[in-house]
């Protein structure tokens, strides 16, 4: 059922789906607006976060769903380029943007009207359509779903980095969409429909776990919470600034962070209150903090009524 919160207690994952380390690094970096320097900015993070990227293949996963004029559902274009400059200055091999939109099916349309091709044809960097790229079949390594397998493009499987970088904002269905959840673009929907809804039948909270567990090659996540939105998200809700960058290689740590930063209790998001068991860290003890304090940054981030636990923070 979509948006279901039935994830099992007992293990259901395999040792190549356990991702979990001893404690993880998040950065919190204050970006007031997108006119800033923020290719600098995404390098410092980076670096504070101490990933090497040096000779990698890294592709860059944002955030497109429909086209914005307001700018508030995708990840910014400005963000996409700047990651693009900073990791290529820190010495990556290529860097790629792919995604696989998962509600409009023309991608050249998305690409020209949110501004992002003309971007990425400045930048001289390649797109890849995540939802008609080769697919490969991969058995999952964890069992939150009954889905066996998942199809994954190429194009991912061939990264030697996968950077989620999505938009800080709220889910109607999940509480809160961030860097795992980001993860759905990477599941084609030449395979599995739009919008991804083999997945949604599976379950979102499952089907999140499922990916994240499975796809276990080296991440990253750069968060755009520049201008959030608040309410009913991912699609319908209003921007909430927020003036922050939030960065890291735990994308379970990242998104607990991401959700702190909105004023809201990561423990009473399904997912995330699973993937500290096995994916990452979400508990504040466990979680090195870098750059701004949560609480000069914190935004409240308003929710639809059926996820108002999400505001009881502990």
């Amino acid at each position: 059922m979509a948006g279901s919160s039935a994830c099992s207690k007992a293990p259901q994952w395999k040792r190549a789906g356990y991702l979990k380390q001893p404690t993880s690094r998040v950065a919190i970096l204050k970006a007031a607006d997108y006119d800033r320097p923020l290719a600098s900015i995404v390098a410092d993070g980076i670096k504070a976060c101490k990933l090497d990227v040096a000779g990698k293949r890294v592709l860059l996963k944002p955030n497109m769903v429909e086209f914005d004029p307001g700018g508030v559902i995708n990840t910014n274009p400005r963000v996409i380029v700047a990651a693009i400059e900073a990791f290529r200055q820190l010495g990556a091999r290529d860097v790629v943007v792919g995604e696989g939109p998962g509600h409009h099916r023309d991608t050249e349309y998305l690409l020209k009207a949110s501004g992002l091709g003309q971007a990425l044809k400045e930048q001289r960097a390649r797109y890849v359509d995540l939802n008609e790229d080769a697919v490969r079949s991969m058995p999952l390594e964890s069992t939150f779903t009954k889905l066996g397998r998942l199809y994954f493009p190429e194009t991912v499987l061939g990264a030697d980095l996968l950077v989620s970088m999505p938009k800080l904002k709220t889910h109607h269905w999940a509480g809160v969409t961030l860097s795992m959840k980001n993860l759905f673009g990477v599941v084609p929907s030449a395979v599995y429909g739009w919008p991804k809804n083999a997945l949604h039948y599976a379950g979102i909270n499952e089907s999140i776990l499922d990916i994240n567990s499975t796809l276990s090659l080296p991440r990253f996540a750069i968060v755009d919470g520049i201008v959030g939105m608040e309410g009913n998200g991912p699609i319908q809700g209003q921007a909430k600034k927020c003036g922050v960058l939030i960065l890291g290689e735990d994308l379970a740590a990242v998104d607990a962070t991401a959700a702190r930063v909105m004023s809201l209790e990561p423990t009473q998001v399904p997912y995330l209150a699973e993937a500290e068991r096995f994916l990452g860290n979400t508990t504040l003890k466990s979680i090195a903090q870098l750059g701004e304090d949560i609480g000069s940054v914190q935004q409240d981030f308003a929710v639809i009524d059926r996820f108002q636990r999400l505001k009881q923070l502990v």
